[in-house]
């Protein structure tokens, strides 16, 4: 003999109890079975709110009374035939007008009392147990409906205390006497000894179905709902989150304490004592083999079986070195805490004995606060006690599983999780038992703790980056569609899954949290709003997702100075803008210390040599205890590209528009001819050096006129450049004279740098680079003649962005 439990959801309207009668029917031609039901979706939290209106003299609760007639009378329209109609809705009638009399009643006395609310919130079983009754009996079931206040049975004087012993016999007679192959009961529901009406609380239809199987020995408690189980993670957060497919009563216990909506946590005892297995099955999905609930699980070798959370929490503590020693002093808090009926979730105590923390629902916080400060309030007088401290707007996230005792370190790895994504920490908790290591954080960072926490311990190695891009001109471009072709390699080889959540460029942006499609990316953001940094970083903080990454391909110094905010919340930046860590000495310092901080990446490998593994090499050399004596390097592939190209015959300009159209320089060419440009990237490199350099230290030798240099748009700029073609000229026709190259040299040696175009002669490590390709020479105590050098492509979108996909890669490896 099974029982069958059917929630909220499985009878919230006609179509949902259609599913709900085959599922039962299908049960029934194999066996004799009892089936307990909820109230309709919604109706129970109706009820209630019906009821506080009326304590109040708002005559709105008519309105919601009249919202529950038609619900209840439209589903019986449309399942029942209409010659069959006017017994139920009779029935049904008398029940609303009950409530309404009630209701009434409350109105009028402006009180209402828990018996009362009982009676009220009470009825929502009671109105769709007669309709699922009729609707069986319609359909030729053999069914009978028993008031579950009949059997049901509790202490008058306890909270949901059910005496077992008058409620197992009660039950056990009618088993002996019934006839029906279906027993139809409201759950919820129960009397006191004394006779009166009372419920078994919040879920306690589930209660209600667990006394009635360990009471009749049933082989099997199932209860339905509209979720294929009990999941690893909450499925409407964790989009990965997967069933379970078996599991110890002890993990469902302290899965369903901690949030897991699946099952009321009463229920399990009753059939924990008798060892009958719940299963949790899908309405919607029966042919899904849901989740077995059982003593013992054969092979359960996994270390966390879930990850679960509740919500709305807040912290009350109590602290001061009046409780230090002090016998007796717990007992005063949690006594109090007891006749204020405020349930405690969690406890934490220093080992000082200094200060107590505890978790409650935030709904009891102000009475929890009022009352520690009335039981205290002398020590409070006194100051050995500081007042009652609360904290609101946080949650609980738990780590469950019967197996976690077994597994070393599983403690630092979920704080070391959510410390990478500056999940703060307010309390720790771990049983003695250790299936459970809860912790207290902010209740913002719950989506983002669940997510990663269930990446760690459940995702086999996958890593979701969610990516904000800013600049999505020729690098940008480049760098989308690179990660597009390269995605399922990604995922295959690297067990990293690369998700664009947010794309701007300088007229409009837009946002997806489940993935803007690279391939229609274009079509996303011409549909966006109007760009805006600080509105894009505020989006990406108000996400608050995980492994989050800043990715800047802009030269723009506004973009640059946002750098430390998202750093601050734990976003990595990754950037080929040169700008930031060219900025002032202090302001580079400050991003290095803040990305240090906050555990976020900050990556600017692009800063010096596009595509080149140049500050990468720098800082292995130095990691490993090489010091650096001098560089040398011709790091601009724009100017390098020009002086390749510029053989006297085509006129200078020509070639540097050239070099501006082919993607080799930034739209205004000036700055990359004027130097500044070599300039910071050999700053960059002094700097991750160990030297304190600013800007303003690094020799500039340009070789442009200085009347180009003063040009103030780009068409003047190339007005000069033709202007000046004789300068240019003499520049080349002097360094073939002497059987040499012009190369635009970058130099740090003995702490002093400078940059400025050279005659490189023929035997030179430079003399043959050709293109837009850069070089770097390092030497250093290993290297001191030979140097180690680094050489390739240091120009082009392409090569740009292949660096700071590489730099994303780096992020999701680390």
């Amino acid at each position: 003999m099974k029982v069958l439990k059917f929630g909220g959801s499985s009878v919230k309207n006609a179509e949902a109890i259609t599913q709900t009668i085959k599922i039962i029917k299908e049960y029934a031609e194999q066996q004799d079975i009892y089936v307990v039901i909820s109230a309709l979706g919604g109706v129970t939290d109706l009820l209630v709110r019906a009821g506080y209106l009326a304590e109040t003299n708002d005559s709105a609760y008519k309105n919601i009374i009249n919202q529950l007639e038609t619900l209840h009378f439209d589903i019986v329209k449309k399942l029942i035939p209409v010659t069959n109609q006017s017994g139920i809705i009779s029935q049904l009638k008398i029940h609303f007008n009950a409530i309404e009399s009630l209701c009434e009643g409350v109105f009028l006395l402006n009180e209402l009392s828990p018996r009362t609310l009982s009676l009220v919130t009470g009825y929502g079983e009671i109105l769709s147990s007669h309709i699922l009754y009729e609707v069986l009996k319609n359909a030729g079931a053999s069914v009978s409906l028993k008031n579950s206040r009949d059997f049901i049975i509790c202490d008058a004087e306890k909270s949901v205390s059910v005496i077992y012993p008058v409620t197992y016999k009660k039950l056990l007679d009618y088993e002996q006497e019934r006839k029906e192959k279906i027993a139809l009961f409201p759950g919820f529901i129960a009397n006191t000894i004394t006779g009166h009406p009372t419920t078994l609380g919040r879920g306690g239809s589930d209660y209600t179905a667990a006394i009635l199987a360990a009471a009749l020995n049933a082989d099997e408690l199932l209860i339905w709902t509209d979720v294929s189980g009990m999941f690893s993670a909450n499925p409407r957060i964790v989009k990965q989150a997967k069933a379970i497919p078996h599991i110890t009563y002890q993990e469902a216990m302290e899965l369903s304490h901690f949030g897991a909506k699946v099952i009321y946590p009463p229920t399990i005892q009753p059939v924990l004592e008798k060892k009958i297995p719940i299963r949790i099955k899908n309405t919607f999905h029966p042919e899904a083999k849901g989740t077995l609930i059982t003593e013992n699980v054969d092979g359960h070798t996994y270390s966390v079986t879930g990850i679960t959370h509740i919500d709305h929490i807040t912290i009350v503590s109590v602290e001061g070195s009046g409780m230090v020693g002090i016998p007796g002093f717990s007992k005063r808090l949690f006594e109090k805490l007891y006749q204020e009926n405020v349930n405690v979730v969690l406890i934490t105590q220093a080992s000082s004995e200094h200060s107590i923390c505890l978790a409650i629902h935030e709904d009891d916080a102000g009475k929890a606060k009022k009352a520690l400060d009335e039981v205290f309030e002398f020590e409070i007088e006194k100051k050995i006690l500081k007042p009652t401290l609360v904290e609101k707007d946080l949650a609980i996230v738990a780590l469950v599983g019967d197996n976690m005792y077994k597994h070393q370190g599983l403690s630092g790895k979920m704080f070391s999780t959510l410390g990478k994504n500056n999940v703060n920490i307010r309390a720790i908790a771990q049983g003695a038992s250790e299936k459970n290591i809860s912790v207290v954080i902010e209740r913002n960072d719950v989506k983002k703790a669940l997510n990663t926490l269930h990446e760690r311990f459940f995702e086999v190695k996958t890593k979701q980056l969610n990516l904000f891009v800013t600049g999505v001109g020729n690098v940008g471009a480049k760098l989308l569609g690179q990660l597009e072709k390269q995605k399922e390699y990604l995922k295959k080889e690297l067990h990293l899954k690369l998700k664009i959540v947010g794309i701007s460029n300088s007229r409009t942006m837009c946002f997806d949290e489940h993935g803007i499609s690279i391939e229609t990316w274009k079509e996303h953001l011409a549909a966006g709003v109007p760009a805006n940094p600080d509105n894009f970083f505020e989006t990406a903080k108000h996400l608050n997702l995980r492994n989050s990454i800043f990715i800047d391909n802009t030269a723009d110094p506004d973009i640059a100075s946002m750098y430390p905010q998202y750093l601050n919340q734990s976003i990595s930046v990754v950037t080929c803008n040169k700008i930031a860590c060219s900025a002032s000495l202090q302001q580079y310092k400050h991003l290095k210390n803040i990305a240090k901080k906050y555990n976020a990446s900050f990556l600017y490998e692009t800063n010096v040599g596009a595509g080149l593994p140049i500050i990468d090499t720098l800082n292995n050399l130095i990691a490993s205890g090489d010091r650096v004596h001098k560089i040398q390097a011709v790091l601009s592939g724009s100017l390098n590209f020009v002086f390749n190209n510029y053989n006297g015959e085509t006129p200078f300009h020509a070639i540097v528009k050239r070099a501006q159209e082919e993607g080799f320089t930034e739209p205004d060419p000036k700055i990359d001819l004027s130097g500044i440009d070599v300039a910071r990237k050999i700053l960059i490199l002094a700097r991750e050096s160990g030297l304190e350099l600013e800007l303003e230290d690094i020799i500039n030798d340009s070789f442009l006129p200085q009347n180009c240099l003063d040009s103030e748009t780009v068409d003047a700029f190339y007005s000069c450049l033709k202007l000046e073609e004789h300068h240019f000229k003499n520049k080349l026709d002097h360094a073939k004279a002497a059987n040499c190259k012009l190369k635009y040299v970058a130099q740090l040696d003995n702490g002093q740098a400078k940059v400025g175009l050279q005659e490189i002669p023929v035997n030179h490590d430079f003399y043959n680079l050709e293109g837009s390709d850069n070089i770097v020479l390092f030497y250093t105590d290993r290297y001191p003649e030979n140097p180690l050098l680094v050489k390739g492509a240091g120009a082009g979108a392409a090569v740009t962005a292949s660096g700071i996909f590489a730099d994303i890669i780096r992020i999701g490896r680390i």
